[in-house]
């Protein structure tokens, strides 16, 4: 068993080595962040490519960035189990799916001739993810991937692990192993995220969405709208909030993934889960649309 405490007369030891590499990261980035937990992120993103004077601006503006510690420990908390995906197939849902179908009928109609993609399929979708784009989230997902990128530092770590309600906690050993995994999965996510809003000129401390970081009507995560995001609408922007360029990309990305016409239910089944590794979830869209297509 691997224990994590640490013994008291610990607090009071600080290597050499790790002031010297703090001292490192304020001479080449230049200045620390306002929250020091994000000074060698930062630096990492430097690295990796990101301009300078553009993290500072991010990092250190009028909206510096936090940490999303309330957020960040529903990574290690959530439980689908939860979840209620059968209350989207009350008469009262599918009723308002119908006259979002009828709302955006143009639009539906055009991707479902490019691409092949069902209305109804793409409506469930809407339905299930943001409520047809009336709930979006209220996380900022800037605060949620810079916390969970920066989350293997040995403070940080335990901040989040003091958030997670003692009754739906994991174990430790499992939480230190997911973190790692988390970490690494959360730094690519907000690559992605600044590559798109410093693309699309927009304000990266701006955007909100759920915990998990996913973004817009059809709550794509960073990485996938890189891949698969769409300008719907011909304005020269990817705007997720934008229900033409959400109805679009999500036409686009189940295309990408073998969606077709005729296809069998098996099918579908496998085309959806890429989209939510969840039965339930996957299961709830293709009722959905069959009720929708009825």
């Amino acid at each position: 068993m691997i224990s994590f405490n640490t013994p008291h007369a610990s607090r009071y030891l600080f290597p050499l080595g790790v002031i010297f590499s703090l001292l490192l990261i304020g001479i080449v980035f230049g200045t620390e962040t306002q929250n020091a937990h994000f000074n060698s992120l930062v630096q990492k993103l430097v690295q990796d490519g990101f301009k300078e004077d553009q993290l500072k601006t991010i990092y250190n503006g009028e909206q510096p960035v936090d940490l999303a510690l309330e957020s960040v420990a529903l990574f290690f908390s959530h439980s689908e189990s939860r979840l209620n995906y059968d209350q989207f197939l009350s008469r009262s849902e599918l009723e308002k799916a119908r006259e979002y179908m009828a709302t955006h009928t143009e639009t539906l109609s055009r991707v479902e001739k490019e691409y092949g993609v069902k209305k109804s399929i793409i409506t469930a979708i809407t339905l299930v993810e943001t409520r047809l784009g009336t709930y979006l989230g209220g996380s900022s997902i800037l605060n949620t991937f810079s916390t969970l990128s920066a989350i293997e530092s040995p403070e940080l770590k335990e901040m989040v692990w003091n958030k997670i309600p003692p009754s739906r906690r994991i174990d430790r050993e499992t939480f230190e192993l997911k973190v790692s995994t988390k970490s690494k999965w959360a730094y690519k996510e907000l690559q992605a995220y600044l590559t798109y809003s410093l693309r699309e000129g927009l304000t990266p401390s701006s955007i909100k969405g759920s915990y998990a970081g996913a973004i817009g009507i059809s709550q794509f995560m960073p990485t996938s709208i890189i891949s698969y995001g769409k300008d719907g609408n011909n304005d020269g922007r990817i705007d997720l909030f934008d229900h033409t360029d959400a109805i679009t990309s999500i036409a686009n990305y189940l295309k990408h993934f073998g969606w077709r016409p005729g296809i069998s239910d098996q099918e579908a089944f496998t085309v959806l889960f890429n989209y939510n590794r969840s039965k339930y979830y996957v299961n709830t869209l293709l009722k959905i649309a069959k009720e929708l297509d009825s």
